[in-house]
């Protein structure tokens, strides 16, 4: 059996920005594994541009932000391998795979990144009364399409969730000259960024009718209309609200979920909030020697926060892969502290810190479940409170974050809880 320092599984942006990084910190058997016909993930068929302002202080599109990771790969000789199917990840670290060359092969891992990114919700979880016709698509089905394949799925586009592959749809749609008559999102907040429902849909005034869900859809062989309708704060439909709209074409963007099969099968202890691993301060699950990042953590709003969450999954890794050992002595010396989510935060990221191992500022990322206009995020030590930070505004399109200091961790002793709450006043 081979033996790699460590494997990444997933050659998207999370993957590349996490073996770049693993090798600057000291790594040297690094393996890419990636299914797809080539690397950089999603990013090949997001041809628009609004990457990289983060990470490369620059305007970027998909292809061109996934092309300056490829390169730093390529350049520091990091191997990789395409068209690899991942079977399956042993609790002892050992990755079985296979693609045509090799056939079925075991490589020995000292670490495994888990970088397989997300999938969309399917449309069979949503329930829609009516019949399956052509003409129905997820909203990234529908981009890969237009932007590589060169088809365009139809003329009169009905789409159903604001997500911001739904909202960058609505945009590319119109642009390539089909009619979108409306964007439907079942919440009452929409869960794209802010940018992205200002440039995609009112700079084309295409209508978004928040709290909307499709409630019928005519046609056998292909799609001939939609019917749409309001809902109430259950989300149970109001009766005398209904719309319909002709059309040949629905777009499903009703959420993204992280890709955690092969996690699950390792033991990787998950969130039920997030769908993705539970992590510490390393972005280390509850495997020793398994990391997670990227969007099979958690679903991002922006890929440069990918990339800059991957860095330090991949630092982490080389380091284990180091010194490993005595991590392993040295664990349990100090207690773990949890990190709750309360007061309308959903989840965090981390789960939960070693103050005596965390770097000496640690960023903590969270999404909130409702829209907060002139609301405070507080952080907790115990019962003290050490921030308190007015947001004008907070929604779950997008993510937000504190920052804790090692130092004031440590200065609390018996330290048990950190928590992050949102408060009014």
């Amino acid at each position: 059996m081979n033996y790699c320092d460590i494997v990444i599984i997933g050659g998207g942006p999370a993957g590349l920005a996490a073996a770049v990084a693993a090798r600057k910190a000291g790594a040297e058997r690094i393996l890419i594994l990636e299914r797809d016909r080539e690397l950089g993930g999603i990013l090949n068929q997001c041809i628009h541009n609004g990457f990289g302002l983060h990470t490369f202080k620059e305007e970027l599109t998909g292809p061109e932000y996934a092309e300056r990771f490829i390169r730093q790969v390529q350049e520091l000789e990091i191997p990789y391998k395409l068209n690899t199917m991942v079977l399956d990840i042993t609790p002892e670290r050992v990755v079985h795979a296979m693609n045509r060359e090799d056939g079925l092969f075991s490589v020995q891992a000292g670490a495994v990144i888990l970088a397989m990114g997300c999938r969309e919700r399917p449309r069979g979880a949503l329930n829609i009364p009516g019949y399956r016709p052509a003409g129905i698509y997820s909203a990234g089905t529908a981009q890969r399409l237009v932007n590589i394949d060169g088809y365009m799925p139809g003329r009169e586009v009905v789409i159903l969730g604001s997500g911001d592959i739904g909202l960058i749809m609505a945009r590319r749609m119109t642009l390539e000259g089909a009619k979108v008559k409306v964007v439907a999102e079942l919440m009452p907040y929409s869960g794209g960024l802010k940018r992205n429902i200002v440039q995609c849909l009112d700079d084309f005034g295409i209508p978004l009718k928040l709290s909307h869900t499709v409630v019928d859809i005519e046609g056998r062989e292909r799609v001939e209309a939609v019917t749409i309708a309001e809902v109430d704060e259950h989300r149970q439909v109001i009766p005398g609200t209904e719309e319909r709209y002709t059309c040949d074409t629905l777009l499903l963007s009703v959420g993204l979920i992280p890709e955690n099969e092969l996690s699950r099968s390792a033991g990787v202890e998950m969130s039920p909030v997030t769908s993705g691993p539970l992590v510490n301060e390393s972005l280390e699950t509850n495997i020793p020697g398994i990391f997670a990042c990227g969007n099979v953590l958690h679903v991002h709003d922006l890929v440069d926060y990918v990339s800059e969450e991957a860095s330090l999954a991949g630092a982490c890794a080389a380091r284990y892969v180091r010194d490993g050992k005595d991590r392993a002595d040295s664990a349990g010396t100090q207690p773990r502290v949890k990190i709750c989510a309360e007061g309308g935060v959903r989840y965090t990221v981390p789960a939960e810190v070693d103050p005596s191992r965390m770097d000496d500022l640690l960023k903590v990322r969270f999404r909130v479940g409702n829209v907060y206009q002139g609301a405070y995020v507080s952080v907790y030590l115990n019962d003290r409170r050490i921030l308190h930070a007015k947001k004008k505004i907070m929604s779950p399109g997008e993510m937000e974050q504190v920052i804790l200091q090692k130092k004031k961790l440590l200065e609390i002793p018996g330290l048990k809880t950190i928590t992050i709450k949102t408060e009014q006043e």
